[in-house]
């Protein structure tokens, strides 16, 4: 084998291999070798039909690629050896040609990372303020989501639960039918067909009313679409929306520890508050990341890309099937996007946190940021404050070596985006300490 060509592109080193007739030829005869042992001949027993008749039987092509298979591993280590390439993860093959026996390998390289002036990032923060209005706005909500509905003795209202009885056709073919049904009385509601709503306003129980009304142009039965739809309706009962008192008791039954509406609406506010500055820490980390990458150079190979898109790809499809009913479900959802939309959507995310990983790695090494054994321990303690009976069980979860390299990856990212925070917010400099090996092991 020899390299007869070699190019570096995009952070990837391009080698294109060519092999001897000679080791071919001894890599087909391995291979013939072990596939007759395990191959039925017809007309010949196992093991025993010569080269020729077998590769007629399975096909020249099959001997040949389980050849070609056997020779890379070793083709590909020793050209990455020859051409004294340090790389990354394991190269790509691309066949090339037969004849002579060429392929391409691709051998992703190391990143290449030029941080930026990361001291001199600036950026101001976005002020919290929680406004009375939303407060009471989110009070409304509260009274909303507690709404019930109680019988009444009257004509059907907007707003109103009207419980019916209901047929539809068209032309004699049934598009509904059911008895008991619930029906919000909303005067902006098109279902089943619009004008249904202003229908049924001014009903009484007991009542039964027929009407005829056009279907929209976007029916969901196509050939149903634009045509007229006899409709019978009967109201077997008609309910009041009621809305609950804001007051004390409402404030009570909504948390035990809770007294007075001032005490709901203090909570409210703190959440509320909480829930913007949590906001408000993640927008600004984003700006200051973007600004991060602005200001840098980088350049890394495709695979690093593709890794991070596959961890993406996985963890949305895990999403999914949690979320779905059953794997009857979670197959139709999965229908419903190709896994190269899939791909072309997850795309700049990975490159973003590719970018983002491998900067704040220059960052932690410039800013001398390092997590002892002592810091682990305390993050695994912490993490452990809710684990009940199962603590031991979870500490020896948290203590293998994988699960603690994660945690110091974890807190090496946090403790470096703190100090970036700082930096741009122009706080005071306060280097995190540098923990020796001595003081580690204390």
């Amino acid at each position: 084998m020899k390299v007869i060509d070699q190019k570096t592109e995009e952070r990837q080193e391009f080698l294109t291999l060519e092999f001897e007739p000679a080791e071919v030829e001894e890599a087909m005869q391995k291979s013939y070798l072990e596939m007759v042992k395990s191959t039925e001949v017809p007309g010949f027993r196992k093991g025993k039909a010569p080269r020729s008749v077998l590769e007629q039987y399975i096909g020249k092509d099959k001997l040949f690629d389980k050849a070609l298979k056997s020779m890379l591993p070793q083709a590909c280590a020793n050209a990455i050896s020859e051409k004294e390439i340090k790389p990354i993860a394991n190269p790509g093959v691309r066949f090339i040609k037969k004849e002579p026996v060429t392929v391409e390998i691709v051998v992703p390289l190391e990143p290449v990372v030029k941080l930026g002036d990361y001291q001199k990032i600036r950026i101001k923060p976005e002020p919290v303020k929680i406004k009375k209005a939303e407060v009471s706005d989110a009070l409304e909500n509260l009274r909303r989501d507690r709404i019930t509905y109680e019988p009444v003795e009257r004509e059907v209202k907007v707003n109103d639960l009207a419980v019916i009885d209901i047929e539809a056709s068209v032309a004699g073919e049934t598009l509904l039918s059911e008895k008991g049904s619930n029906y919000k009385v909303l005067s902006d509601l098109a279902f089943p067909a619009p004008g249904f709503p202003e229908q049924l306003i001014g009903m009484k129980r007991g009542e039964e009313k027929e009407f005829v009304l056009k279907l929209p142009k976007n029916y969901r039965q196509k050939d149903m679409a634009e045509k007229e739809a006899q409709f019978k309706v009967k109201i077997s009962e008609i309910k009041e929306e009621k809305t609950p008192e804001l007051n004390d008791d409402f404030a009570k039954s909504l948390a035990a520890d809770i007294e007075t509406v001032d005490a709901l609406k203090e909570r409210i506010e703190t959440n509320m508050k909480n829930s913007a500055e949590e906001k408000a820490r993640v927008d600004f980390e984003n700006k200051l990341m973007d600004t991060l990458i602005e200001k840098s150079e980088l350049e890394f190979p495709p695979v690093m890309v593709e890794t991070e898109m596959e961890n993406l790809i996985s963890q949305y499809l895990q999403q999914l099937q949690m979320t779905a009913r059953d794997q009857e479900h979670y197959k139709r959802m999965l229908d419903s996007i190709s896994y190269e939309e899939m791909r072309k959507q997850y795309q700049p995310t990975a490159t973003r946190r590719v970018s983002v990983s491998l900067l704040l790695q220059k960052v932690a090494e410039a800013e001398k940021i390092e997590i002892g054994d002592a810091d682990i321990d305390a993050e695994i303690e912490r993490l452990l404050q809710n684990a009940g009976d199962k603590k031991e069980e979870q500490r020896q979860f948290f203590n293998n070596p994988q699960n603690r390299g994660y945690i110091k990856q974890m807190l090496t990212t946090k403790n470096t985006v703190q100090r970036l925070t700082e930096i741009a917010k122009g706080s005071t400099r306060t280097k995190t300490k540098t923990k020796t090996k001595k003081e580690d092991k204390k």
